[in-house]
């Protein structure tokens, strides 16, 4: 250890003795003589690094910063500035740089030397304590560490699920948003945390889901709005798409406040008790922004006064403009080196140290951009997830489009690896379900794997993670409730969200007591799920759509941390016994069903299609029937999207086989009339339909179909008739 004359003394009494150091890894990492820090900026002309230390271990009482300035002939190597520094506790340390550098703005500098700025590469983030705490509007994020701490303890019997993709059934949620409110019944202390998901575990598996799609996880200022006087300023950012640092848990999502190392604990916790569940843990991940804004309002934390040229996308002929591709004010330079190492570090990070299973990347076609922007052929960050070898069993998502309009659904560079959030799914089945003419063809391409997009090379039906429902736009219940968004609680002045919802509100728009179009919309909601499970590939659903949960009409919900978006947890008691029972019985049908989940595109044999009119845009009638030639099982389908009913005969089972209900939900005739035998007519009806399984065993009971009274123009009704050669049958 070599020591300097004068070595810094911190207010604790503790002397600092520091070396050089080594420039690897990057962050904090504990070496034999210290605490080795280690710093990339290519452009800096100075960097100082500054430390506090607990006044006393396990009190979160500071003293003052201490200073220590590396020496550009001593402690750099390359980019990479680095110093060791012994005499510093083992946890509970905070840690920031001041850096500077040229001041020309024109070439893309953004140096100040006055903020303390945040590691890339801290593990852990220290900042306020409780989420949404608005008396600490203005608290600063730095970088600590823990390693005092024994290693996480996953248990002898321990192993992730490695679901197969066929399988997945997808749940988007928010940690905080899930327990958040008082109806969950939690402590205060709980409530949304990463221990309050570990105490809804059992709904979880009641509903049916296998996989969590958890909304960003990774370390945000969720006051971010509230900094300086704008018509956002009453807002807290709820949803989490504005990545801070890419290596931190988000530390306001620990219990009681216990700060940035409880919730690295708790989130592994979490993650533990879901495998031990069955269920896959999914991050959405987002590598396209971050927080730090755009140059008229600059949020600086860390990457932009460490090295804003090497970071972002900028336009360095008009000013070294930030380029602005993700709708946020900056967009990350991905494809830089430094950056794709940085993003791939961090990948590996939450694969190795929290054993997640797979990452949905938000607005990822920003991942396909160049230095300048311009759209890339074969982007080396994609490649190099798709082949990284700690990555090799990870789930990879694309959402296959960003703000600058580059849209790649179907066409995203894959490497038969990337799925795709299938923004084309969403689109066409919500246009045939509201009865939009001339969609026929497109419903049964997307409901039978989406094969014109994904049929080529070796991509599967499951590379399609099939959504109707999304964090982003309207709930469920509020896609057949609105007609047009109602924003203006967002304060954009109704400018935010989109305005192409492809929505029906049933008659009526928002809330009401008739319950004509109450029921309609229940039934309404029905359909679309029943669609969504029966289709090939991956289905995915939002949070509170298995009790009906409304935004009342607001599509852009991310600054609310309230009812907004906060799991009701008495709605869904209340909604037991019919709308959860209906969407559980839904999921645990397709989960039962391979015929259903096939891993490859379906042939001639594997479906038929009673159609004859797929060439007039006018009909709005679809059926098929899907084949289990291994275990005589087949599927049969009817959806009506008219508001006439249309005369159906129900195909001919085979021999020693005949159709029978197996699930019919409440509003469903239940006598069994309509046919006698394995085979009849029915009418599938129009305004709000029911939707009937059955199967072998008892008298065929192909049941005729309530007649419901359309309340707008058009609606849709399903059948849903199941084939087996089982010798009795229990009704579920």
């Amino acid at each position: 250890m070599v020591k300097e004359k004068a070595s810094p003394v911190l207010e604790s009494g503790i002397p600092l003795k520091y070396s050089p150091g080594k420039a690897f890894p990057l962050g904090a990492s504990k070496v034999e003589d210290g605490i080795n820090f280690a710093l990339f900026s290519q452009h800096a002309s100075s960097v100082i690094l500054c430390l506090s230390v607990p006044k006393r271990q396990n009190v979160g009482e500071y003293g003052g910063m201490v200073e220590v300035a590396l020496d550009p002939h001593k402690n750099k190597t390359g980019d990479i500035w680095h110093v060791c520094v012994e005499g510093l506790p083992g946890s509970g340390v905070l840690y920031g740089y001041r850096v500077d550098g040229p001041q020309q703005w024109e070439q893309g500098y953004r140096y100040d030397s006055s903020i303390i700025l945040l590691d890339p590469y801290a593990k852990l983030v220290a900042g306020r304590k409780y989420f949404g705490d608005v008396t600490d509007k203005t608290s600063k994020f730095l970088g600590t560490y823990d390693f005092s701490s024994l290693p996480f303890d996953w248990g002898p019997d321990y192993k992730p699920p490695n679901t197969p993709e066929t399988d997945l059934v997808i749940y988007e949620m928010n940690v905080h948003s899930f327990t958040a409110d008082e109806s969950s019944g939690l402590e205060p202390g709980i409530r949304g945390s990463y221990l309050g998901v570990i105490d809804k575990i059992p709904h979880l598996l009641e509903l049916g889901i296998n996989a969590v799609e958890l909304l960003p996880v990774f370390e945000f200022d969720e006051l971010e709005f509230q900094r300086y006087p704008n018509p956002r300023d009453h807002l807290i950012n709820t949803w989490g798409y504005s990545t801070m640092n890419f290596f931190a848990p988000m530390s306001r999502y620990a219990s009681s406040g216990g700060g940035p190392a409880v919730a690295a604990q708790e989130f592994k916790q979490m993650v533990k008790a879901l495998h031990n569940a069955g269920i896959e843990v999914i991050l959405d991940v987002v590598y396209n922004h971050t927080n730090e804004a755009d140059d008229d309002h600059p949020y600086t934390t860390s990457f932009r006064g460490i090295d804003n040229k090497v970071y972002y996308m900028m336009d360095l002929k008009n000013n070294a403009e930030l380029l602005n591709f993700s709708g946020c004010g900056n967009t990350l330079n991905c494809n830089h080196p430094v950056v794709m190492e940085l993003i791939l570090d961090s990948l590996r990070h939450w694969v190795e140290e929290y054993h997640v299973d797979g990452f949905r990347f938000d607005l990822a076609s920003v991942l396909c951009r160049g230095n300048d922007g311009t759209p890339l052929n074969a982007p080396p960050l994609v490649k190099a997830i798709a082949k990284d070898y700690v990555l090799s069993r990870c789930k990879i998502i694309a959402e296959p489009w960003d703000c600058g309009g580059l849209y790649l659904v179907g066409r995203f560079p894959n490497w038969d690896r990337w799925a795709e959030w299938n923004g084309k799914y969403r689109d066409d089945v919500r246009r045939f379900i509201k009865g939009d003419p001339g969609m026929k063809g497109t419903f049964a391409t997307r409901v039978s794997g989406s094969s014109d997009l994904y049929q080529v090379n070796k991509r599967r039906p499951y590379h399609s993670i099939n959504f109707v429902i999304a964090h982003d736009g309207f709930t469920l219940c509020d896609l057949v409730s609105y007609n047009f968004k109602h924003n203006d609680a967002n304060g954009e002045g109704g400018k935010d969200g989109t305005n192409d919802n492809l929505s029906w509100n049933c008659g009526f728009e928002g809330e009401t007591d008739d319950v004509n179009v109450l029921s309609l919309r229940s039934r309404q909601m029905k359909n679309f799920h029943v669609v969504l499970m029966i289709s090939q590939g991956t289905p995915m659903m939002l949070m509170g759509d298995e009790y009906g949960h409304t935004r009342h009409g607001n599509n852009n919900s991310y600054g609310h941390d309230t009812a907004m978006n906060h799991f009701q947890w008495g709605q869904l008691v209340a909604r037991k016994d019919d709308h959860f029972r209906f969407f559980s019985e839904m999921i645990k049908f397709r989960r039962k069903h391979s015929i259903l989940r096939h891993n490859r595109f379906l042939t001639k044999n594997d479906v038929t299609w009673h159609e004859h009119y797929w060439d007039n845009p006018e009909s709005k009638f679809l059926a098929f029937t899907l084949h289990d030639e291994k275990l005589g099982g087949d599927i049969y389908l009817a959806v009506n999207a008219h508001d006439y009913f249309v005369k159906v005969a129900i195909p001919s089972p085979p021999q020693k086989q005949q159709w029978h209900r197996v699930w019919c939900d409440e509003d469903g005739d239940n006598d069994g009339d309509g046919t006698s035998g394995g085979s009849g007519e029915g009418d599938v009806c129009s305004g709000g339909g029911d939707v009937v399984l059955t199967q072998i065993g008892n008298p065929p009971m192909i049941s005729l179909l309530k007649v419901y009274l359309s309340v707008g123009p058009v609606t849709i009704s399903l059948r849903i008739l199941q084939l087996s050669l089982r010798q009795s049958h229990e009704t579920t």
